[in-house]
């Protein structure tokens, strides 16, 4: 069996999204690693673990060694964590997205439960489904991971193309070619704020997307990376999302051109009545800082802004994250 364990994310006081679990990650995966070798870190606050050996070697089932890792890290890191079970790493992921928080939550090796679990889903629940091809399958009727596992290959494959069509065909019968890759490269970085409760204000909708991009952009040039897109995922109130992914002019680390173009697929979502409750930010395509290229500006704003960057990074990285921060976010 998998398991996926993703570590909570605590609000700091006065309902500002806190800090996300990104720093817990490596201890995270020190205690699993002293369960099982197969661990895939998925950044920035959860892992796949291959616990097939562990089960035969501790004499547990899957759901016990979950028991066991949620109590180890809250005794060892301080966080709560929660954990999706089952036997593939696409199955395992949705569950942990939808189970309770600090609890687990199985989804068992057997077609009916696989069927239960998966079919009310939306069909956005998928991972790779997104919402253009939802659309699509919408306007046929086509609304739930039930519903596209009912209809067959050859009519998936003429709504949705033939490869979408047959990702879905396999997916919506839970179907994972994947498997957990220990020490995987990262290909993306994420970073997600949660709110404490539904969050309907613009503004802070605003704040926390500024403090993930500020986030991200540390990171990529912590590593010197650039990446070429971003993807914006919003869940609600009543854990639907919505996913929108905008390609970059060129690609960068610059946490301005970050902030401004995940502002741009913000407001193009029209979320003013909408009851959010995470927002998730991935920083795709990742390539080395000195692969990509610049357009040279020859803007003096845009040049002191990114020197004032470097020293801020500078700091940061002597004194702590929270040294230098945006003065909307030190409010």
């Amino acid at each position: 069996m998998i398991l996926c364990i993703r570590l909570r994310h605590e609000d700091a006081a006065g309902g500002v999204p806190g800090d996300p679990a990104g720093p817990a990650l490596p201890g995270l995966l020190g205690l699993v690693e002293d369960i099982s070798p197969v661990v895939q870190a998925l950044p920035p606050d959860a892992a796949l673990v291959d616990v097939r050996g562990a089960e035969r070697y501790f004499g547990q089932d899957a759901a016990g060694i979950a028991s066991v890792l949620r109590v180890r890290t809250l005794a060892h890191l301080g966080t709560g964590c929660t954990i999706g079970v089952a036997a593939t790493p696409m199955l395992a992921g949705m569950a942990a997205r939808h189970a309770e928080p600090g609890t687990t939550l199985v989804v068992a090796d057997d077609k009916r439960a696989v069927e239960a679990f998966l079919g009310p889903r939306p069909v956005t629940d998928l991972p790779g489904i997104g919402t253009a091809t939802a659309r699509v399958l919408r306007s046929y009727g086509i609304g739930t991971v039930g519903g596209a596992a009912a209809v067959p290959l050859s009519t998936l494959q003429r709504i949705a193309g033939v490869r979408v069509g047959r990702e879905l065909y396999e997916k919506a019968r839970g179907i994972d070619r994947t498997r957990v890759v220990p020490n995987a490269a990262a290909r993306s970085l994420a970073a997600e704020r949660s709110f404490s409760r539904d969050e309907l204000d613009q503004e802070r909708h605003r704040r926390a997307l500024l403090s993930i991009t500020e986030e991200l952009g540390g990171r990529l040039r912590g590593t010197d990376q650039v990446c070429r897109s971003l993807t914006l995922t919003v869940r609600y109130a009543d854990r639907s999302t919505t996913t929108r992914t905008r390609a970059l002019r060129e690609p960068t680390a610059h946490s301005a051109a970050l902030a401004g173009a995940v502002y741009r697929i913000h407001e193009s979502l029209g979320l003013q009545r909408a009851r959010v409750r995470v927002l998730s930010v991935r920083a795709e395509g990742l390539i080395p800082a000195e692969r990509a290229s610049r357009q040279l500006m020859f803007d003096p704003v845009d040049d002191r802004a990114r020197r004032i960057e470097a020293v801020a990074d500078l700091a940061r990285a002597k004194f702590g994250p929270g040294a230098i921060v945006p003065g909307s976010l030190a409010a």
